[in-house]
């Protein structure tokens, strides 16, 4: 008889958390898998497009409308299911260790907001990102020993975790996400004009640190210097936060607000503009960071261990720090002079236990040992 594979993704359903279960799911529809396979959804909606004989789709629509369900599934009811599934392998891919009976257990950690700095602002700005910050490191612990293995994004997210939790690093698996790949043919890219243009890409949160950009041009055009146009993701309507930034900056006539974007429009911007920057002070994975590099274009990024790592081997890049203007301003500059020399930067050697892709990273979790 047929042992099982669950796959927990209940509170996943959009953006970059959801393509960490699409693609799971793409892996996992081949038939090299002599498993009966649970995948525990929102809505099943979100994959019914995909057709597989081994494969099973549980929806669980009360998950997101409230913690409380949420933890209730989690710590409870997962508990009675498992133990009427005989389980192999119980991987949740939201960060939360379930209770449940299972050969291995499995967690996939994605959410960095344990390891941000909180600040008092945040609960004007965005309250549900400051309580969030706070509590969610105490349900990450909750049972999170029970974890034959943790997966991460990044090896710096793997020795985070492994000093927070006292977990053996031997334990954490390094799985890089996949990148998105640059559609072949892009319809109507955006037009500029001859000015440099910069680009940022990202949802409107405190983290992002738009104000940095923001801050550099404002200095770049006290210096006069206005031959540049840089372009971001927001218009002021998205939260209080954008709002913020709109306000503050809206005087600077080189600052385009563009709202945001699909994701076929934000390969449109990459297509056309001339720089990326990049200046998040939190990533588990930065993700326009490896998409741009397939543009082969200069990238400003900030110089933090997560951008080094997403960025690898790459020759066109400026390191710049969070927190100073000044130096961003001054690489602006450079390239609207066409003047720039680059920092360049290496490959990280990343140790084992490592996965390139889902399939290796399934051989690991599914192997007898």
């Amino acid at each position: 008889m047929k042992k099982t594979i669950v796959i927990s993704a209940i509170n996943l359903f959009e953006g970059g958390p959801f393509s960490i279960l699409d693609d799971c799911i793409r892996e996992l529809v081949h038939d090299r898998y002599e498993y009966n396979i649970k995948i525990l959804v929102h809505s099943i909606k979100l994959v019914e497009h995909y057709q597989s004989s081994n494969i099973e789709f549980v929806q669980f629509p009360k998950s997101r409308k409230s913690y409380v369900n949420r933890l209730f599934y989690e710590f409870f009811y997962f508990y009675k299911l498992s133990k009427k599934w005989d389980v192999y392998l119980w991987l949740s891919l939201h960060d939360v260790s379930p209770f449940v009976k299972a050969e291995k257990q499995a967690v996939y950690c994605h959410n960095a907001s344990i390891f941000r700095d909180v600040y008092f602002r945040d609960i004007y700005l965005q309250p549900t990102l400051f309580f969030f910050s706070l509590l969610y490191k105490y349900i990450y612990k909750i049972n999170i020993k029970a974890n034959k293995y943790l997966i991460t994004q990044s090896s710096w997210m793997r020795d985070a975790f492994s000093d927070l939790f006292s977990i053996s690093k031997e334990r954490i698996i390094v799985a890089k996400p996949t990148t998105t790949i640059v559609p072949a043919n892009i319809k109507e890219a955006f037009k500029y004009g001859k000015n440099k243009t910069f680009f940022f890409p990202a949802f409107p949160r405190p983290f992002k640190n738009f104000e940095v950009i923001g801050d550099a041009c404002a200095i770049l055009y006290e210096n006069k210097i206005t031959n540049f146009e840089v372009y971001i993701t927001l218009d002021g309507s998205e939260n209080i936060y954008s709002k913020l930034i709109y306000n503050k900056y809206k005087h600077l006539p080189n600052i385009n607000f563009l709202g945001l974007l699909s994701r076929e429009e934000v390969f449109k911007v990459y297509k056309e503009c001339d720089v990326l920057i990049f200046p998040s002070t939190l990533e588990s994975w930065g993700l326009p960071i490896s998409e741009f590099k397939d543009f082969n274009k200069p990238i400003l990024l900030v110089d933090l261990p997560y951008a080094h790592e997403t960025l690898g081997y790459y020759q066109k890049v400026n390191f710049f720090d969070a927190n100073n203007p000044k130096i961003l301003a001054d690489l602006m500059r450079k390239h609207i002079n066409n003047d720039i020399t680059f920092d360049g930067n290496k490959d990280l050697n990343i140790l084992s236990p490592f996965a390139s892709n889902w399939k290796e990273l399934f051989q690991i979790l599914l192997q007898d040992k």
